[in-house]
């Protein structure tokens, strides 16, 4: 009996060493958070999920919200990255000297209309006149005696930013429904009839459809070169000293295997393809060697 109470003894002590270890590990578990644009959180998400399965030691938490509550999380220090689709230095309350800047790709915007508008091109002036509100029905761009329906992107939202940048030039918005998400766009435009909006490329699908500008179509080819005009930088914003783990997943996100690889399959466009830059105080300038 005295050798049997020895051995459940023996037992619980290794039990509750290996409870002890275990806790350690989880304790000593890096976690990164990352806040922010939803027009780059398809890629940030795949990306860590990636990340994740070759570094069991990371944890890796992604949400949305805009790239203005992206940018002012980080600036605050509640998360460790804040993604965003504009500059710092474009965005009200935040001071960019205190970020440090990573731009991990490039993402192309373009108009989106309800399958059932029977319209593919636009002309630029005529985009800025539906979303000032000067043109209200499908009829004045040569389609049917139809109420054009806006749907903006909310403000603080940088793919509104960029796309207000190109099309609106300093014109007002008309006042229309506005919603934070790529994905919530997507679905209202995909049921409302004479829906129109805008949308990053990645979140193209055959349930909506994507119109040319001026016979220029929508693609990445057209961005690289600037000929596709509503394009933006995908940024990943940290504070001067981030963590170890924040740093070295940024380092993953500019690697070769996510260039070259997820980039594009995501729909996005690789930041080493590009044939031009886009500067802080919106100027398009040609890149040096750039082929």
């Amino acid at each position: 009996m005295k050798s049997f109470g020895k051995g459940i003894l023996f037992t619980t002590v290794i039990a509750f060493i290996l409870v002890l270890s275990g806790c350690g590990t989880q304790s000593q578990k890096k976690s990164v958070t990352i806040v922010g644009s939803t027009a780059l959180q398809p890629l940030v998400e795949k990306a860590a999920a990636d990340y994740q399965v070759k570094h069991d030691g990371v944890d890796i938490t992604v949400q949305g919200g805009g790239s203005g509550t992206g940018l002012s999380q980080v600036q605050q220090g509640a998360v460790d990255i804040g993604n965003s689709d504009v500059y710092a230095e474009q965005q009200d309350g935040i001071d960019a000297k205190k970020l440090v800047d990573n731009r991990v790709a490039v993402v192309g915007m373009a108009p989106v209309v309800n399958k059932d508008v029977p319209i593919k091109n636009i002309s630029m002036l005529n985009l800025q006149k539906i979303f000032t509100g000067k043109i209200t029905n499908w009829k004045e761009v040569g389609g049917p005696n139809q109420k054009i329906v806006v749907i903006n992107r909310a403000q603080g939202s940088g793919i509104r930013k960029s796309f207000e940048r190109v099309v609106l030039k300093g014109k007002t918005a008309l006042n229309a429904q506005e919603q934070d998400s790529n994905g919530t766009v997507q679905k209202i435009v995909q049921a409302t009839p004479g829906a129109i909006s805008y949308l990053s490329f990645s979140y193209f699908n055959n349930q909506i459809k994507h119109l040319s500008i001026d016979n220029v179509q929508p693609t990445a080819k057209n961005v690289v070169n600037d000929n596709w005009k509503i394009w933006s930088y995908e940024h990943m914003y940290t504070k001067q000293n981030p963590s170890k783990a924040a740093k070295d997943f940024i380092k993953y996100m500019t690697s070769e295997t996510v260039q070259n690889n997820l980039v594009s399959d995501l729909g996005y466009i690789s930041i080493h393809s590009m044939k031009v830059e886009l500067t802080p105080d919106d100027k398009v300038i040609p890149i040096k060697g750039a082929e």
